[in-house]
């Protein structure tokens, strides 16, 4: 799969290495709480690694939004997404809009039900996913049956 159209802004790109601008992301101490809950920003080696298990498992795609990479998301095949947007691209409702596309492939694909690990304290994530239909089904798991 090359990619997907998401809608007029909102591109999603298949995964190829492009370090230098997903580092960014990850140097964010904030991004990555919210994300791995780690008190500690990615270098490059970790960042090489994640990219490179996710898309071994996953369809693993960035996220472009007005021609900028801003992000990135995986659906795997147990229907786990992961998903970050950068911090200046935040609150600009890019996450939910990825959603919709992601929970579309998911349904191409014949998934049953999507779910998401989301940290008690990302109050944002979880505000984000519970809007696309996610319900809490544990302290840190969302579901949603499709």
């Amino acid at each position: 799969m090359r990619g997907r159209i998401i809608d007029e802004e909102i591109r999603l790109i298949k995964y190829y290495p492009n370090y230098k601008t997903a580092l960014e992301w990850y140097q964010d101490l904030e991004v990555c709480k919210q994300v791995d809950n780690r008190d500690t920003v990615y270098d490059l080696p970790l960042l090489k690694r994640m990219y490179n298990y996710l898309n071994q498992h996953g369809d693993l795609f960035y996220i472009k939004y007005k021609n900028r990479l801003c992000g990135d998301v995986c659906l795997q095949p147990d229907g786990e997404v992961n998903i970050v947007v950068a911090k200046p691209f935040q609150n600009k409702h890019i996450g939910r809009r990825v959603m919709s596309g992601i929970i579309q492939l998911a349904k191409e694909k014949g998934m049953q039900e999507l779910h998401a690990e989301i940290y008690s304290f990302n109050k944002q994530s979880r505000k984000m996913f519970e809007s696309m239909g996610f319900e809490q089904v544990d302290e840190e798991e969302h579901r949603l049956v499709l």
